[in-house]
């Protein structure tokens, strides 16, 4: 849960930025730990729950499409850090619209995945 929620609280910052908050260095270290300390707690987790607990096998399809998602996510929220970076003490940062565009995916593969993995569908 804690994991999940350092995903969140770093998109929360990144979407400061997207819309048009003032960037600095402190802020954006601050999301990018959440962020790397989430992504890794829910993926080591999330595999290790698969693998210990018997209701779960790790070629389930919710497991996988879990996964996929993670993997979405991520490559979006890569691009989308590379995209915002600071210019000087909180100064505003002109975000280009593909930035924009990879952190909203990023947001849309993160809700599609808590959706995965609180309602698990074919499970």
């Amino acid at each position: 849960m804690l994991a999940g929620f350092f995903l969140a609280a770093g998109m929360v910052i990144y979407s400061a930025f997207v819309l048009g908050g003032p960037v600095n260095r402190p802020t954006r270290l601050i999301a990018e730990i959440l962020w790397g300390i989430g992504g890794v707690g829910t993926l080591a987790l999330g595999l290790w729950l698969a693998l210990y607990l018997d209701a779960y096998e790790i070629w389930d399809g919710w497991i996988i499409a879990a996964f996929i998602l993670w993997v979405l996510a991520t490559g979006s929220g890569a691009q989308a850090s590379r995209g915002v970076q600071p210019v000087g003490d909180n100064a505003p940062v002109a975000v280009d619209r593909r930035t924009m565009f990879a952190h909203w995916m990023r947001t849309v593969w993160f809700v599609a995945l808590l959706v995965v993995m609180v309602w698990k569908p074919g499970a």
